[in-house]
């Protein structure tokens, strides 16, 4: 009986090390940029051999092939980069079916709140042998997440607006932050009061009547700036003074209009944590100038 246990054992073994070993010699294809951020935080940056256009952090990774994007990917380039994984968020265009019909292998996972990058996470570490690197990913934004919490809850919500769409140079084509989008979540975790949390969509379409009814103030305006990496500060200065033109609001009254570009707003993963410090910089900046913890 020794022997046999002692053979299944090593059989084990085998069949365990034979899996890291495939796993370890993975082709991984991204088809967003939070996926992307995954990756790279799991340590899976060299198994990557296809990205997004859109895919732009960490930097390395805009050297990688392009396959299009999320709701335009080619699937002749992601065929000919001979993926052993695809990883696709939940998508529009049934990627998933249409990668299947070529005999791609995809996993589907999606980060439209903060509980579902940790799922994300934990499925993606599951794929690729990585889940130890993954659980430690996840204690650091949980932790990270409850300190910037803890501090917030102490302070009077400041009542914000914040714009992820705008006709360039215009007050018109507002679309907001509403309440089933993740970035609601990082501005009530960072002591923010959405001043558009009733409406349901994840980002409607707003009137600037709207706007001057609710009276916000702080305005945080990712609106026409797409290309973060391209975004100058006198783009950002022209951001600022278009609000000029609503003098009545508080945040135009206090100064509190702020242009933010960068792509760590927008993209749900590892860089959570400085999201929502960075939104809490700007909700609670004499908090954060005081340097008080």
């Amino acid at each position: 009986m020794k022997h046999v246990a002692a053979f299944l054992f090593f059989c084990a073994a085998a069949a365990a090390q034979q899996r890291v070993v495939s796993n370890a010699q993975q082709r991984i294809v991204s088809t967003a940029p939070s996926i992307t951020e995954i990756l790279y935080a799991l340590g899976l940056g060299d198994r990557v051999v296809g990205v997004t256009r859109y895919c732009r952090y960490p930097p390395e990774a805009q050297s990688k092939p392009k396959i299009g994007d999320y709701i335009n990917p080619n699937l002749e380039a992601i065929a000919s980069l001979r993926p052993d994984l695809v990883i696709i968020q939940t998508n529009p265009v049934r990627l998933a079916e249409r990668l299947t019909t070529l005999r791609l292998r995809s996993l589907e996972v999606n980060q439209e709140n903060i509980e579902a990058i940790y799922r994300s996470i934990r499925i993606i570490g599951k794929a690729t042998d990585t889940e130890a690197r993954g659980e430690q990913q996840i204690a650091a934004l949980q932790n990270g997440l409850g300190a910037i919490r803890a501090r917030s809850v102490r302070l009077k919500p400041t009542r914000v607006m914040f714009v992820v769409g705008r006709a360039p140079k215009r007050l018109d084509g507002l679309i907001a932050v509403g309440k089933a989008s993740y970035l609601n979540e990082l501005i009530a975790l960072a002591g923010g009061e959405n001043i558009f949390t009733d409406a349901v969509a994840a980002y409607p379409q707003i009137s600037f009547e709207e706007v001057l009814a609710r009276n916000p103030e702080v305005v945080i305006d990712f609106g026409d700036m797409a290309n973060p990496a391209a975004v100058s500060d006198a783009h950002k200065r022209d951001v600022v003074s278009v609000w000029q033109r609503a003098a009545s609001l508080e945040a135009v009254k206090n100064h509190r209009v702020h242009a933010v570009a960068a792509d760590l707003f927008v993209v749900p993963g590892p860089r959570a944590v400085q999201a929502a410090q960075a939104i809490f910089d700007l909700l609670h900046p004499v908090y954060t100038k005081s340097g008080l913890h």
